[in-house]
C-alpha cells in the first residue's frame, strides 16, 4: 500500500482528537496507543517525503570561469 498525503492528515487528525482509531481510505485500523500512532506516523511523513525527493529533478550547469 502507498501512504498518500490524505493518510497522513487522518492519523494525524486521530492523534489530535486522542482516538486510538483511523480510517485510511476503504479501512479502519485501531491502535494500542496514540504513541504507536505517532511512530507511524513519522515513518509515513518520511516514505512520503522520500517519494516526493525521487520526483524532483534537479538541473545544474557549471562554467570554467571567463572565457578569454
Amino acid at each position: 500500500m502507498a501512504w498518500t498525503q490524505a493518510d497522513i492528515d487522518a492519523l494525524k487528525e486521530s492523534i489530535k482528537s486522542g482516538h486510538t482509531e483511523v480510517s485510511f481510505r476503504d479501512r479502519t485500523v485501531k491502535y494500542r496507543s496514540v504513541t504507536e500512532m505517532i511512530q507511524l506516523l513519522r515513518m509515513l511523513e518520511n516514505e512520503v517525503s522520500a517519494k516526493t525527493l525521487k520526483s524532483t529533478q534537479i538541473l545544474a550547469s557549471s562554467s570554467k570561469g571567463l572565457d578569454s
